[in-house]
Parts: C-alpha cells; structure tokens; sequence
C-alpha cells in the first residue's frame, strides 16, 4: 500500500491506496473552511497550524495499515510553502521511522488523476483544471507529457467565485453559495461583458480580473442589495464566468479534435459548468469525465493515485531532494 499525504492549502488529508488493485482502502480530510471563513479567505500561516494538529490526528486512524505501507507519497508543489512543509516534514519523518521510500507528488498531476481514482488511467486526454488557484487547460499524453493550452492571466475561474462571494457579503468559500443562489436568479439581468472578446484571435488565454471588476461596480450602484437582486449578480456573474471558459474552449478545439475531455479542481463541482461542458462534448463527439463529488477540492486520494504512477516507474526521491515549492512550471512540455 501507498499512504499519501495532501496539505497544499487549507485541506488536511491522508489517503492509503493499495498497490495491487488501486483501491482506496483508507480516506480522510478534515476541511479548515469554518476557521478561515472569518478573515473571507485562507491565511496561511493559520492553515500551517491547523494542519500541525490535525494530520497527526488523521495519521493515528491509518496506522493500523503501517505494516503493509510500501512508500509515502506527499505533495510537495505547487501549494502554500507555509503549509506544503507541514505535509513534507510528516511525510519525512515516517520515511525515517519506517524505512520507506519517498514520492515526491505534483498536486496538478494529482487533480488529474482524480478521474482515475480506484480506475486505470485514460490517455491522451485533454484536461479544464478550474481551482481556487488556477484555471488551465491541458493536453495529457501521459502524466510524463503535459502540454499546457491556455492559462489565466490574473485571477483563477475558482478564485473569482470567492472575491465575488466576498463583495457581496457571503462567507468563505463562496462557489457553492454562489451557485446556488445562481439557480433562483435572473441570468440575463446583468450584462456583463465576457472577457477577452476583443482580443487577438490567436490569443488563448483566460481572465478574472475584469469580470470581477464589473461585478464590485455593479454592487456598489445598487441602492438595494436585497436578496433577490444577489441573486441575481450570482446568476449573471456565473453565466459570463462559464461563458469565458467555454469561448476559449471552443476556440481551442476548433480545429483540434478531442476525444476524452476531463474537468478537474475544486471548481469543477459546479454543475452548471458540466452542463455546458457536456454540450461542448456533444457537439464534438467527445466523452465529458468528471471526477466523483468527494475528490473535487483537494484531497488525499487523487495524490495517492497518482503515486500509484510514480511508484511504478521507481520514481523514488531522497530524503534531502525532497523540497517544497510555492509553483511549478516544469510538467509542461
């Protein structure tokens, strides 16, 4: 078996997956949201400490399989430094006091094998990362070989929810309050302009920041923010938020066949997303997978899948190479 650990942002979890047939045999995360809501976001030196206590708490509900554990897996990029250390460091000491090897894990890479979890893998297969911190679009031969289509260039898709959320006084996280007040309101209400339109047509890329400006001035003049009119702003921000995703989609594929397309990250649970992404596959005659509810945000299943991989091909590391880094650019080829 393989225990993985996840503590990228404010998520603590661990995962033990069994090497023979992929099964998930032990699962747990316990979420930070209700400490973080307060301060309308994550901070993260308190994420640091929060994660102190709770992994080693998770840790002792997985030692009953610490007798067949073959390596540890943890994430070491990208991530919060403050709080990938925290994953890091437990992930050393048990290589230590176990005598187990290390797998150093791409949180990215493990978003994508969130599809896979207890299934084999699937390439090529293009891939919509959509994430309180990014929003990339991908082409998957292998996890090997990731060719980066388009990125954002400001705020993520994910993370544009919470900033919305947070202007109109909803607490933190803010996607899921946002898309279900979306579903009481008028989508059409507001006309917000969809980003980038105006654009070069070779560029491909995504952007937040705009939108995101057009909302807080839409905000600011409404002399009565009841509740029907958030609901509003939520269903005409998000029509226009999707509507940006799927513009530079279809652009992408124009003239690219696709034939597995995948949607991945926290934000990938938003369900009026999938809608339209499952139309986009219809019309190209493409299969739309989605990973199960559970393993949208971050967690330590899909890291541990994804180890599944890495221990395969031996791609062990030394307990001195093992570093945390902040971003990483260098899966993509």
């Amino acid at each position: 078996m393989i225990l993985s650990i996840e503590s990228s942002c404010d998520d603590s979890s661990i995962a033990i997956t069994r090497l023979e047939d992929k099964k998930l045999l032990f699962h747990k995360k316990i979420s930070q949201d209700a400490e973080h809501a307060a301060y309308g976001g994550v901070v993260p030196e308190l994420a640091a400490r929060l994660h102190a206590v709770t992994l080693p708490k998770i840790l002792e509900e997985a030692k009953p399989y610490f007798s067949e554990v073959k390596a540890i897996a943890v994430t070491n990029e990208p991530g919060l430094s403050v709080t990938l250390v925290e994953g890091v460091s437990m992930a050393k000491a048990l290589s230590v006091a176990l005598g187990l090897p290390l797998l150093g894990i791409n949180h990215l890479k493990g978003h994508i094998c969130s599809l896979f979890i207890e299934d084999e893998t699937l390439f090529p297969l293009d891939v919509l990362l959509v994430s309180g911190g990014h929003t990339q679009l991908l082409h998957v031969n292998s996890l090997e070989e990731i060719k980066l289509l388009a990125t954002t260039m400001d705020d993520s898709f994910g993370e544009s929810f919470d900033k919305v959320g947070k202007m109109l006084g909803l607490p933190y996280p803010a996607g899921p309050l946002i898309e279900a007040y979306a579903k009481r309101g008028d989508a059409k209400r507001f006309d917000f302009t969809v980003p980038l339109q105006g654009t070069s047509t070779k560029l491909l890329a995504f952007s937040y920041s705009g939108l995101k400006n057009q909302v807080r001035l839409c905000i600011e003049a409404q002399e009565n923010l009841d509740e029907q009119t958030i609901c509003d702003i939520c269903a005409s921000f998000q029509r226009v938020a999707v509507a940006h995703l799927m513009q530079k989609i279809r652009k992408a594929y124009k003239e690219r066949s696709v034939e597995h397309f995948g949607v991945v990250g926290g934000a990938s649970a938003n369900l009026y997303l999938r809608g339209e992404l499952e139309a986009f596959c219809a019309s190209k005659q493409a299969t739309l997978h989605t990973a199960k509810m559970e393993f949208c945000s971050d967690n330590a299943a899909m890291i541990g899948r994804c180890a599944l991989e890495a221990y395969a091909q031996k791609a062990f590391v030394n307990l001195a190479d093992l570093k945390v880094r902040s971003s990483s650019k260098d899966i993509f080829y």
